[in-house]
């Protein structure tokens, strides 16, 4: 009985918080110096998420959808999957996403919100976040700059920034359907850090909180909108 009550949430995964940390100074060392294009990349969508045109907003969500894959392959395949037996499991969603957002932006389904509301300075938060503040979070924990998780290069602020842009988007059904895998992402990896008893547990689930209450906040009828200009 003793023996039993001696383990911790995290003896239920197969790798250590040092290991998994680990995972990302590697990751950083393997792939020196495409941070600053990952950041070039992410300030380049934000722009254009914020001064939408048609053809910036098809490249901003193609910019989206080439980063899905590319961590599916060069982050969760190559790094990840040898330490946890389920990724391999996760990775075609991953790929999945990134080709529903592929086809999204070739079709130009997707219409972004051109006024300020609840749920568009949620995404741009959620997305500044992610970009800016989540690669920081590796200083006060006690990883150094090498072991930061930069927007396009690993999962979390990937699947972060990608639930604050469908925020922004007009509401429709297909917001929904769209953040069904970034934010089962989100709340796997919040599991997973619990677990390990890591610092920031929680910052996945609050994004996924987050976005909840941005697709939930009761928008203005653009028709009585569109009555008061006339």
């Amino acid at each position: 009985m003793s023996e039993w009550t001696s383990y911790r949430p995290g003896d239920l995964l197969m790798f250590s918080l040092r290991v998994y940390e680990r995972l990302f100074v590697m990751h950083n060392q393997a792939l020196w110096p495409a941070q600053f294009f990952a950041l070039a990349l992410g300030v380049a969508i934000l722009y254009a998420l914020l001064r939408p045109t048609a053809w910036r907003v098809r490249l901003a969500f193609a910019a989206l959808a080439l980063s899905w894959v590319f961590v599916a392959w060069a982050f969760l395949w190559q790094r990840y999957a040898p330490i946890n037996l389920g990724i391999p499991y996760v990775v075609p969603f991953f790929v999945l996403h990134g080709l529903l957002l592929a086809l999204w932006a070739i079709k130009g389904a997707f219409e972004l919100q051109n006024r300020w509301s609840v749920s568009r300075v949620i995404g741009v938060g959620l997305f500044l976040y992610a970009l800016v503040l989540h690669p920081l979070l590796a200083l006060p924990f006690g990883r150094g700059l090498m072991g930061a998780e930069v927007f396009a290069l690993t999962p979390d602020p990937l699947a972060i920034a990608t639930l604050g842009t469908i925020a922004m988007l007009t509401p429709s059904r297909w917001r929904w359907a769209l953040a069904i895998i970034p934010a089962l992402w989100c709340l796997a990896s919040g599991l997973t850090l619990y677990l390990l008893e890591a610092p920031g547990a929680s910052v996945p689930l609050l994004a996924v909180v987050l976005f909840m209450v941005a697709l939930a906040w009761p928008e203005r009828k653009r028709s009585g909108e569109q009555r008061e200009g006339q």
